[in-house]
């Protein structure tokens, strides 16, 4: 590393671009000077780029070393030995060999989340699947854990996912034409903050400011005030959480029951609503869902929820789901519901009104999309047809040959004997970490690339070190930012990392594919060719962009953006014949005869109120009676760069932060600061309390993202003393239809922690490592 370099240079992240420069041997990373709210999870990537937790070398599980591959309960128990690249080499080439040859391809699971890096060509996910593909195959997984239910559910009722969610309506839409925004789940500024393949400019919060003093009203359903910023003076409607569905059938009885909704709209341009009105006023079940019927539900008064109604139909009015809603049980409810709702106000198609999923979860809903294809690695053909819901991991392990059901189809898991992750920490997405430490006991081996030592890389056999987005170059750009950022190369790599392309194609030779993998291309080579193809679309749409040397040295270059028509729901609105919907009908689909089809009883034909197994009104809730939040952090992205300076600066006492009411905190002897142990039939895990009047009676929430640091107990269970969350929630699918995540939500009980602090082992290398 060079001593006081002050050259700034470009870089970039999921969560803003940003500029770098080294002084005194240190990386010091600064936001661009136009960005008017840059991150401040910005300030992780400097102080996390030499910290203990690095993977320096490649290593091995000693009792795979001794013992050879099998199942084993010393992962995350045993020690490591250190390698040199060329053993690793072998030792991962020849039982790649040997699984293949021996179990086929349908025996390999591809693990990645796509999250790892900003850039276009170091992209974990294309990367392991190109490599896999040129082996032969690989089991993958389908979907994402933040969208899993509503991935499903929008094409069966509304349309194409991404044209849903990038498509639907434009935040100056709402500055020029809304009147009312009600949104379920909020749009929390940290959420915005974030943007796959990253953002230059953080604007969403001044354009919410413009709308509100247009006269824009906002109206938040959630157990959590924070969801919605405070200088917005949104409208809080505390409804108990996963409810929502209740809540909107109630305000649709009271359209009904006034006569608001628009009949000519839902004769016009749905299908189904005969049979969901007599649903919802209770000719077919004989229970109306009124606002009494909703408020007994939800937990808000039955006459707020009447007049709420009344506001909805007064003027142009958006209904917007959050991705958090529908990662619970019946998660494609609320999704539904919230179409069905916005249709009977017949807004939808309308500039700023109907409905949109997903507004504010990310940087990119609602912005403006470029107007060209951006380069990807090319992945290649993958000739395994077989494939899990990515929520869906630890059943696969456990269950190997056990039917399921998902989306009309019945399929089988896999026998999976090896599994090889790059990218992504399935200890921070997934549920119930006691059930997969167990999964985790059961393929032969486990191959993990990885920047640092989390839980995943502990529950490996062969840990190979990769380098960080700094200690490399790439190209960044996203679908919603008119910027293509040059990320340079900040520092050389920590110990002997390698970039994950590098340790593929050194496999990929060692198998005699090499030529296949790379093309005959280093990372520069494939980096111009990502820029070409880049000039190439630009110049298709009459736009100009710089030659490389050029764009390199300049930082940054724009690219142009699409030209935006009101989306396919206004083309829709416009002309239903010419321009239907990406639906079975072509229409809005209020009642499915597909999804009645299937005959799932946890997701009928139409949207309805299903009882939780874990929530208001379940048996569990009499042993466990606090519903806790799982939601995203603020200070970091998922759990990258936990041992950052502003993940770190935000822990009491080394644990994670979890909020809880006065009165519930009243009613435990609990303090603010107090170690508290939080703790159902699942698993405990250990945080801070702090106390909040932003949140409802009855409700804790704590953020997602602290590396999980199991504990040793008396009994066996699971305890982690960092403050995990999914030691402790849920591994169900929302229904059989999609099988997503349910994380967001479970019920605990909280006590104070009495005992001696355990160690804080997390962000420290484990033994062998060091």
């Amino acid at each position: 590393m060079k001593k006081d370099v002050q050259q700034r240079v470009n870089h970039s992240s999921h969560w803003g671009a940003f500029l770098g420069r080294i002084e005194e041997y240190t990386l010091v990373v600064d936001p661009p000077l136009d960005d008017p709210r840059p991150s401040p999870i910005l300030q992780n990537i400097a102080t996390a780029v030499r910290h203990p937790a690095r993977v320096h070398h490649p290593m091995a599980r000693r009792g795979w070393l001794e013992h050879g591959p099998g199942r084993s309960n010393g992962r995350g128990k045993d020690e490591f030995v250190r390698l040199s690249w060329p053993e690793a080499t072998e030792r991962v080439a020849a039982e790649l060999q040997r699984v293949y040859d021996a179990h086929g391809a349908e025996a390999v699971f591809g693990g990645s989340y796509g999250w790892a890096s900003a850039g276009r060509f170091h992209h974990a996910q294309s990367q392991i699947h190109r490599f896999l593909n040129t082996l032969g195959g690989y089991v993958r997984s389908q979907n994402t854990y933040s969208a899993g239910a509503a991935m499903v559910i929008l094409p069966r009722v509304l349309g194409d996912f991404e044209e849903i969610y990038l498509h639907s309506v434009r935040w100056d839409e709402i500055v020029e034409a809304t009147d009312l925004v009600l949104s379920f789940g909020g749009m929390a500024a940290k959420n915005q903050m974030i943007c796959g393949g990253g953002t230059s400019r953080h604007v969403i919060p001044d354009i919410l400011a413009r709308a509100r003093q247009r006269g824009t009203e906002f109206h938040l359903v959630s157990a959590l005030r924070d969801d919605f910023d405070a200088d917005l003076g949104a409208h809080w409607h505390a409804a108990r959480p996963g409810t929502d569905t209740a809540l909107m059938l109630g305000l649709a009885h009271a359209l009904v029951a006034n006569d608001l909704h628009d009949r000519a709209f839902l004769n016009e341009y749905c299908t189904g609503y005969p049979a969901f009105e007599a649903y919802l006023t209770g000719r077919a079940d004989g229970q109306a869902k009124d606002a009494v019927w909703a408020s007994a539900i939800c937990g808000l008064p039955a006459g707020q929820i009447r007049a709420l109604a009344m506001k909805l139909a007064e003027g142009r009015t958006l209904i917007s789901v959050s991705q958090s809603i529908q990662r619970a049980e019946h998660g494609e409810q609320p999704i539904w519901m919230a179409i069905v709702l916005a249709a009977m106000l017949g807004q939808i198609g309308l500039p700023g009104g109907g409905f949109c999923y997903g507004l504010g979860s990310m940087a990119d809903c609602g912005n403006s999309t470029v107007g060209i294809a951006l380069p990807r690695l090319a992945q290649g053909t993958n000739p395994v047809t077989g494939f899990i819901p990515v929520a869906r991991i630890a059943d696969m392990l456990l269950h190997p040959g056990e039917a399921f059901d998902y989306d009309g189809q019945r399929l089988t898991y896999p026998d999976i004997k090896l599994v090889y992750w790059a990218g992504g920490n399935p200890f921070h997405h997934h549920q119930d970490l006691g059930k997969l430490i167990r999964a985790f006991e059961r393929p032969e081996t486990i191959i993990v690339h990885e920047t640092a030592w989390t839980a995943s890389a502990r529950h490996a056999d062969i840990v190979l070190p990769a380098t960080m987005t700094v200690e490399r170059e790439d190209i960044a750009a996203s679908r919603a930012d008119p910027n293509v950022i040059a990320m340079h190369k900040l520092i050389e790599p920590v110990g002997e990392a390698k970039d994950d392309y590098d340790i593929f194609a050194a496999l990929a030779h060692r198998l005699h594919l090499g030529a296949a993998f790379t093309q005959g291309r280093d990372t520069a080579a494939w980096l111009r060719a990502f820029h070409a193809e880049i000039v190439a679309a630009c110049a298709a749409k009459g736009h100009g962009f710089p030659d490389f040397d050029s764009f390199w040295a300049a930082g940054s270059a724009p690219v142009p953006l699409a030209r935006f028509d009101g989306g396919r729901l206004a083309r829709f609105r416009a002309d239903p014949v010419r321009h239907p919907l990406a639906t079975p009908s072509g229409r809005i689909e209020i009642f499915s005869p597909t999804i009645a089809g299937f005959g799932y009883d946890d997701c009928p034909g139409h949207p309805v109120w299903l009882p939780p197994s874990e929530g208001v009104g379940s048996a569990r809730a009499k042993s466990w009676p606090i519903q806790l939040i799982a939601n995203q952090p603020a200070t970091r992205l998922h759990s990258q760069l936990d041992f950052g300076a502003t993940s770190l600066a935000a822990k009491i006492r080394g644990r994670e932060p979890m909020r809880l009411s006065p009165a519930d905190a009243a009613e435990r002897g609990i303090a603010d600061g107090d170690i508290v142990r939080v703790f159902n039939d699942r698993g405990a895990f250990l945080a801070a309390a702090v106390i909040s009047d932003a949140l409802r009676k009855g409700v804790a929430q704590i953020a997602t993202g602290a590396w999980f640091d199991p504990q040793s107990t008396k009994d066996g269970s699971v305890l982690c003393g960092h403050g995990n969350p999914n030691a402790v929630t849920r591994d169900a699918g929302t229904s059989r239809l999609a099988q997503g995540t349910t994380g967001q939500l479970c019920l605990v009980e909280i006590e104070c922690y009495d005992g001696p602090l355990p160690p804080m082992l997390a962000h420290q290398p484990p033994c062998g490592a060091a």
